[in-house]
C-alpha cells in the first residue's frame, strides 16, 4: 500500500508517495516553497500543488509544525499564528477531496524512526529529539506514541530549552561543536531526570553525518543514545505511516 506523505516546514513543503510496508519513497521527493505568510489557506493551496504534482488520488499524511489535536493546530512554529485553532485536517481534506491525516512534525519523525530506523528494535520508553532551528520531541512507551510532548520548551538553566540548546543556538552564539555539546548535555541531563528513557534518538539537522561526527562523542546518556537513520525523509515517511494507522482505526 502507498500513501502520500507530506512534511511542512518553515521554508519548504516536501512530499513523496511512501510504501508503508518498507518505508521507502516510491518516487522522487518534490518540494515547493512554504508561502509567506504561512496562513492556513496559503499552506493548503501549496499542498494542493504537491498533490497535483504526483497526480495523487488517495489518502494523505501530513507532518505539520504545530501541536495537533483532532486535526486542529493548537500552536504555530515557523508558520503564521492564524493557524492556531484552525482545523488543518478538515481544510486540506475539503480542498483535496481525499482524506488527510495531520500529525505533529516531530511525532511524524519519531514514528518513522520507530518503524524503520534507530528505534525499530526497542519496546520500552524511547524519546526522539529533532534538533535544528528548534527542538521537537516524540515519546513512545511500548512502541505507542504519546503525542505532542513539546520537550523543546522545558526550562534549562533558566532558559527555553530550544533557545538554549538547539543547533540554531550554536550558530547564533558562535559556539564550537565541543562547547555546544556541553550545552546540549545540560539539556539531555534535564530530560533524562524528568523522563528516564531507555533510548534517546537524535534526529533533525544534527543527525546529518557531517555534523554528528563533530559532537556525538562528547555526549553521554544513562540509557542508549543513537543518531536517527532516516535523515530528511523521516517526516514524509512518518506522516504516511500515521495516515495508514488512522485508516486502520488507530489513533
Amino acid at each position: 500500500m502507498e500513501i502520500l506523505g507530506l512534511d511542512i516546514g518553515g521554508s519548504g513543503i516536501k512530499g513523496a508517495p511512501v510504501n508503508i510496508e518498507t518505508g521507502e519513497l516510491t518516487a522522487d521527493r518534490h518540494r515547493v516553497r512554504t508561502p509567506q505568510p504561512a496562513t492556513p489557506k496559503r499552506i493548503i493551496k501549496s499542498v494542493e500543488k504537491l498533490v497535483s504534482h504526483f497526480e495523487w488520488d488517495g489518502p494523505v499524511g501530513c507532518a505539520f509544525p504545530a501541536r495537533i489535536k483532532h486535526g486542529v493546530a493548537r500552536t504555530a512554529s515557523n508558520i503564521d499564528k492564524s493557524c492556531v485553532g484552525y482545523d488543518i485536517a478538515r481544510g486540506m481534506t475539503d480542498r483535496i477531496g481525499n482524506p488527510v491525516f495531520v500529525v505533529n512534525d516531530a511525532d511524524a519523525a519519531g514514528i518513522a524512526e520507530m518503524s524503520f530506523g534507530a528505534g525499530r528494535e526497542h519496546h520500552s520508553l524511547v524519546l526522539v529529539l529533532t534538533v535544528g532551528t528548534g527542538i521537537g520531541s516524540a515519546m513512545f512507551m511500548n512502541r505507542i506514541l504519546i503525542p505532542n510532548t513539546e520537550f523543546g520548551h522545558i526550562r534549562v538553566r533558566g532558559r527555553n530549552g530550544e533557545r538554549y540548546a538547539a543547533d540554531s543556538a550554536r550558530k547564533r552564539d558562535k559556539l564550537t561543536w565541543k562547547k555546544w555539546a556541553k550545552r546540549f548535555q545540560h539539556y539531555l541531563d534535564h530530560i533524562e531526570f524528568l523522563v528516564g528513557p531507555e533510548l534517546i534518538i537524535l534526529g533533525g539537522g544534527i543527525s546529518n553525518p557531517s555534523k554528528a561526527s563533530h559532537y556525538f562523542d562528547y555526549l553521554k546518556s544513562e540509557g542508549e543514545l543513537k543518531i536517527a537513520e532516516l535523515s530528511n525523509r523521516a517526516g514524509i515517511v512518518g506522516a504516511a505511516m500515521y495516515a495508514a494507522n488512522r485508516l486502520k482505526g488507530g489513533s
